[in-house]
């Protein structure tokens, strides 16, 4: 990932795709902390991808730049964990429900001005608590709680989301909405991976969270390149 041009290597021990299991807190201590230790020093940033207040902490300790988490700190002790560190960057995702339950009939009225409230709302309780905006970054969680509908339209309206003013990740590669477009089996999605990226961008966010790096790499290249 390195080599092949990545900026942020986003690390976690627990899937959080739909209907997955929760992972006991020492056993995603002991997938995530040899990691972040054997990479602290690659000179690439590390992020680490957890809702669990502990994990949070231990891996500051350890050396990680920024918490992405995808229950927004609403978990225990998570908002002080954060608040702990005074310096590393946060990720603030929507997710409606949990991951056992988030894609049984999800329902919006409005899922852009729903899902925008909410993320500014988090936000704002964190700059409430002294953290600065800069270090503050918001994911709209494609496919956490949204069917194909919402997704697809988060994708069509995301400069809505990069209006906020805080850097927007898109997190899209793979995902079963381009499943459900193309067919295709999750290891077959690269080229819907790549477009979805793309668009993204083109649409304003910064931070694209992606799979198949090299390749992605260089078809962002190619867009920046017509900017």
């Amino acid at each position: 990932m390195i080599n092949s041009g990545v900026d942020l290597i986003d690390i976690g021990g627990e899937s959080t795709r739909p209907g997955a299991k929760p992972v006991a807190l020492q056993e995603e201590l002991d997938r995530v902390l040899p990691v972040i230790e054997g990479l602290k020093e690659c000179g690439i940033p590390l992020s680490i991808d957890t809702y669990k207040a502990e994990t949070m902490r231990q891996a500051l300790r350890a050396g990680v730049d920024c918490v992405n988490d995808i229950w927004a700190l609403r978990q225990a002790g998570a908002l002080d964990a954060v608040l702990g560190s005074s310096n590393c960057g946060i990720v603030l995702m929507h997710m409606q429900r949990d991951p056992q339950t988030m894609q049984f009939d999800p329902e919006y009225v409005d899922v852009i001005s729903e899902v925008s409230k909410f993320l500014n709302e988090r936000a704002e309780l964190l700059m409430q608590s002294c953290v600065h905006h800069d270090r503050i970054a918001i994911d709209p969680g494609f496919g956490f709680g949204k069917n194909l509908e919402h997704n697809i339209s988060m994708l069509a309206h995301l400069n809505a989301f990069t209006a906020t003013g805080f850097p927007v990740l898109a997190g899209i590669s793979r995902k079963s909405m381009l499943g459900k477009i193309t067919g295709k089996d999750t290891d077959q999605r690269m080229a819907a991976s790549i477009a979805a990226a793309i668009m993204a961008a083109d649409r304003g966010a910064q931070i694209i969270r992606v799979h198949d790096v090299s390749e992605t790499v260089d078809a962002l290249k190619l867009w920046e390149a017509l900017q």
